[in-house]
């Protein structure tokens, strides 16, 4: 009956999700100019017919040159773009799943290469190297609208929520980290002040998409250049990090893990998972993520290692004990679009587990 309980629908505001599984982002780079094309529309419509009942897009770059690059990473910018996106909303709709926006900037990560150069809170990379240059204070009204217009073109284009990512060393999360955030103003210091440029872009989101409409806002401990990073040292530093946020608007809180067993704080008597410590600082609708339907690392110091995969048991136990409300699944999904099918068919013999290189050549 626990694992029936993964197919049940969730209702969050105007979406509700026929089961309890999502289809984590993932990007490509498969839209020429920014726009997807017919094969994108094929790419989420067939995980929608595998049985993932949210489908969270691969990021979507900002108007703002600045916020992305390659070009071939999609956009919501001009009539093209956004007819590639109707299609791709039809599509999921038709299959009976919901779909909802990832709105992304990549900050100080952004490749160069174009001559464009990256923004950031304070002009230095995950490393602490120079980069780019720093963002005036006046300009982050601007950067916050950028992201409002953004989720507002999404809803109109028949979206059902966006998700606003804040995770892995891009942007929002750079402003979070006291590693990338040097500032000395309102918006740099303490982790409230840390916090307040991405509470910021959260509340110009809420006023733009009005009251009904699903915010899921996607964070991380680990950043692109360091796995062992950490914004948040214990519970109640991570209530500090997310209330902001959910009192400027966030529906859903989408933590992202490399291994969604894994205990959040090391020394933890509750051994909770950081979905687990999202659900119980927050009482929000919190989304787990990591290595679901994985059997090997991915990016890990030494490639093709077994990670000691956690069974299907151990998803449902975590679900059970309510530490998640929606499971995210990434490269499992890859390499099989109906995975989710299968799982609730009885079809994947106990634990069914991808490696991670084959998963990954999916993409494309």
């Amino acid at each position: 009956m626990a694992l029936e309980d993964l197919f049940q629908p969730l209702t969050v505001r105007s979406l509700t999700v026929p089961n309890r599984f999502a289809m984590a982002p993932m990007t490509r780079q498969a839209s020429p100019g920014g726009v997807p094309g017919a094969d994108v529309a094929e790419y989420y419509r067939r995980r929608a017919a595998g049985g993932v009942g949210l489908i969270i897009t691969e990021g979507v770059r900002l108007s703002d040159p600045a916020s992305g690059y390659p070009f071939s990473i999609p956009t919501l910018a001009g009539d093209d773009a956004l007819s590639g996106w109707t299609r791709v909303v039809d599509a999921v709709h038709a299959e009976g799943g919901t779909i909802a926006a990832q709105l992304w900037h990549q900050g100080g990560q952004r490749d160069d290469s174009d001559g464009v150069v990256p923004v950031s809170p304070s002009g230095v990379d995950g490393t602490g190297q120079p980069r780019g240059r720093a963002l005036e204070a006046n300009e982050l009204p601007q950067l916050a609208q950028l992201f409002a217009t953004a989720a507002a073109t999404a809803r109109e284009v028949g979206f059902d929520a966006i998700e606003i990512h804040g995770a892995h060393g891009y942007l929002l999360d750079e402003f979070f980290w006291e590693r990338t955030n040097l500032r000395t103003d309102d918006y740099g210091g303490s982790l409230s002040a840390r916090t307040r440029f991405p509470a910021e872009v959260v509340a110009a989101v809420r006023a733009a998409v009005g009251p009904d409409f699903p915010i899921i806002f996607r964070f991380s401990q680990w950043k692109g250049t360091d796995y062992a990073a950490s914004i948040a040292d214990n519970p109640a530093q991570l209530r500090d990090l997310l209330t902001p946020l959910v009192h400027a608007g966030v529906d859903v809180l989408h933590p992202s893990t490399r291994r969604h067993y894994v205990p959040a704080f090391p020394g933890d008597a509750d051994g909770l998972s950081l979905a687990g410590w999202t659900k119980k600082v927050t009482g929000s609708t919190v989304i787990a993520v990591g290595s679901v339907g994985l059997e090997t690392q991915f990016r890990s110091e030494k490639p093709g290692q077994v990670i000691d995969p956690a069974p299907v048991d151990r998803l449902v136990e975590q679900f059970t004990s309510g530490e998640f409300d929606v499971v995210a699944i990434g490269r499992a999904l890859l390499a099989d679009p109906g995975w989710v099918n299968r799982l609730r068919d009885g079809d994947l013999g106990g634990f069914h587990g991808y490696d991670a290189a084959t998963a990954l050549a999916a993409l494309a």
